[in-house]
């Protein structure tokens, strides 16, 4: 087992996705929690849905306008991190590569657990990184704004544990789905056309079916705000017109939820292949 799982690390040491990777998640990382430092800390204000002028500091406390300073990027994050999880499995097929792989350990089983114990790693890597520059970025405009760089310690560091756990979930959602569509192309454009495109409309289409609406709150990216508690302290109209949902998750809910979500794709991966004829 431990030589198949330094196999895959071995496999993706040698690809340009190793230091490709991690250096854009540095640099997303840092980018988007700037920009969204430079406007709830630096300019100090932002439009609402409704058009009303929010001013964070007026009506937000330190450790509020800190944790969606640095989660600014998290979308990103968790978007590179199923793409990794994606081309983990994908990449075998582009390449034509399983069936060497399979050939040098041909228990599928333990093939299955070596990509997935060797794709958490990896995506851990990439997500304590893509927090490192969202912690810096972030740190850089709350000084220059005058607020507090951690006025929480404590708080934050749980919400940064908690994104870099959500990234590793959304990598083992991305390896599920490069199992069941081969093709990798196609998987990255479902992968990234779902994630930003289709289940964004989808929750906001359910918000007009009163009996439905409830339903957006376990979709993956809202159970991934809930899990970092990113609006709380926000009154709810602002959350809403921020993306949030009306009546969140509690943190430990959603995470479960993912861990569900994550648990399935997983599960779906390992079954199919195992009995996937491969030529």
């Amino acid at each position: 087992m431990t030589a198949a799982v330094r196999s895959e690390l071995r496999k993706y040491a040698t690809t340009r996705m190793a230091w490709a990777m991690p250096v854009a998640m540095l640099l997303i990382g840092a980018a988007f929690a700037a920009l969204q430092g430079l406007f709830l800390a630096v300019i100090g204000e932002f439009p609402g849905a409704d058009g009303e002028i929010i001013r964070p500091a007026e009506v937000w406390d330190d450790l509020t306008v800190a944790r969606m300073v640095y989660t600014g990027g998290v979308s990103m994050g968790y978007l590179l991190a199923l793409v990794l999880g994606i081309l983990s499995m994908s990449g075998e097929f582009r390449h034509r590569t399983l069936t060497a792989t399979l050939l040098a350990t041909p228990r599928r089983g333990r093939l299955i657990a070596a990509k997935l114990v060797g794709l958490v790693l990896v995506v851990l890597l990439n997500a304590v990184v893509f927090t490192a520059g969202s912690v810096l970025g972030g740190g850089i405009m709350l000084a220059v704004g005058d607020v507090s760089v951690f006025p929480d310690p404590v708080e934050l560091v749980g919400t940064l544990a908690r994104m870099v756990l959500v990234l590793v979930l959304w990598g083992l959602m991305g390896f599920g789905l490069g199992v069941i569509i081969p093709n990798q192309v196609i998987a990255l454009f479902v992968g990234v056309g779902f994630t930003l495109l289709l289940e964004p409309l989808i929750g906001f289409g359910l918000t007009f079916v009163d009996w439905l609406a409830d339903a957006a709150r376990y979709f993956p990216s809202q159970a991934t705000m809930a899990t970092l508690d990113l609006f709380s302290g926000v009154d709810p109209e602002v959350r809403q017109s921020l993306g949030g949902a009306e009546d969140p998750l509690t943190w430990w809910v959603a995470a479960l939820v993912l861990l569900g979500y994550a648990g399935i794709m997983a599960a779906l991966g390992w079954v199919l292949t195992s009995r996937r004829d491969v030529a």
